[in-house]
């Protein structure tokens, strides 16, 4: 188990960890998520003795890193694929580690089977791909066959056959009864492989929390609503008929409505008594990417001044917007011109021409002629 109590680290004026506690138990794989500067590497760094805490603690089932006799046999970790010399074969690098530690050789060809390198076992590290570099650092942390596992964006530059793999990996590990903590950016990933996570933001502890209740805590359900028949019309009727009912509802740009507050099975009979057709109703569960952005959205150190994550937040809807009629593309030699975004009262945008869209000119009386 690895255990933080009241860990902290600053770099001059810069807390890069505040006041960070938490319990990484055995059993089950916990994710380490957080948005980027929020203190993540540092927090793993400490774990393994690399930075030392500015206060607080860190131990690794009841010690800290520093003092676990032969600690590769107890921990192992991945958190930076490229830090192997590219001048050293694979074997050989694996081999030295193993050495240094009293791991048997016969230790360092069964991890090169497991991580899938072992045809490729005697080429130069410098020669191997972003994946291939994460297999053997995958390698060098389960050469000890240790009971405390760190990875840190393990899946990164893999194949999607490779990301199935560390998935299923990971899980093994945990199965057995490991401590497994992986850090990672890739929410829909963590969804799949993490039971637990640990959400941290500026170096704070934001939530610990199994990813279910993380979830459930930090998004909200809708229906997704979308009535038959030609036009708008139906689409307004039914939602003016659900807004009545205290729902929100909101419009999506491919014609359906968002809904919230009600029930499916309401939704249903309020449509049924209205004689209104139904081509879908069907209910929307958040993912963890959307849970997660609406609990990071004001730790984010570095955004951008347009943000696409704005629409993954819940809106606060002030009613349903007018959808746009359609607008004639007038095309001219400078463009044409497009319809504005749903739910907007912009003016049609000017699109630049392109070959094709303007009409052909009507032939000069040369062109005649010839």
């Amino acid at each position: 188990m690895i255990e933080a109590v009241g860990l902290t680290k600053r770099f001059g004026a810069k807390t890069a960890v505040d006041q960070l506690s938490f319990q990484v138990r055995p059993g089950v794989v916990t994710g380490f998520l957080g948005p980027n500067g929020s203190g993540k590497s540092t927090t793993m760094r400490m774990i393994l003795g690399l930075d030392r805490p500015t206060s607080g603690r860190v131990t690794i089932n009841g010690r800290p890193f520093r003092e676990l006799a032969n600690a590769q046999r107890h921990v192992g970790a991945l958190l930076d694929a490229k830090a192997v010399h590219g001048g050293r074969r694979a074997r050989t690098h694996l081999l030295s580690l193993a050495q240094l530690s009293g791991i048997p050789e016969k230790r360092v060809d069964e991890v090169l089977g497991v991580v899938g390198l072992q045809d490729v076992a005697r080429q130069r590290a410098k020669g191997y791909s972003l994946g291939m570099g994460q297999r053997l650092g995958i390698a060098a942390a389960l050469l000890g066959d240790p009971q405390v596992l760190l990875f840190d964006e393990p899946v990164n530059g893999l194949d999607p056959e490779g990301i199935l793999w560390v998935r299923n990996l990971m899980r093994h590990l945990a199965s057995e009864g490991r401590t497994v903590f992986v850090s990672s950016h890739l929410m829909s990933e963590m969804a799949l492989t993490a039971d637990h996570l640990i959400v941290i933001g500026r170096g704070r502890l934001l939530a610990d929390l199994s990813v279910q209740e993380f979830i459930s805590r930090n998004s909200a359900g809708f229906a997704r609503v979308r009535a038959a028949g030609p036009g708008t019309e139906p689409r307004e009727r039914l939602a003016a008929l659900l807004g009545a009912e205290g729902a929100r509802v909101l419009a999506e740009p491919d014609g359906a409505l968002r809904v919230t507050g009600l029930e499916l099975p309401r939704i249903s009979d309020l449509a049924h008594a209205a004689d209104i057709r139904l081509w879908e109703l069907s209910p929307h569960r958040a993912s963890l990417e959307e849970a997660y952005m609406r609990m990071t959205q004001s730790s984010v150190e570095y955004t951008s001044t347009e943000d696409p994550r704005a629409e993954l937040w819940e809106p606060e809807p002030a009613g349903l917007a007018p959808w746009p009629e359609e607008v004639p593309q007038e095309v001219s030699a400078e463009g044409w011109f497009a319809p504005p975004p749903p739910g907007t009262d912009g003016e049609p945008l000017l699109m630049p021409a392109r070959p094709g869209d303007l009409a052909p000119a009507p032939p000069t009386e040369s062109e005649e002629a010839r």
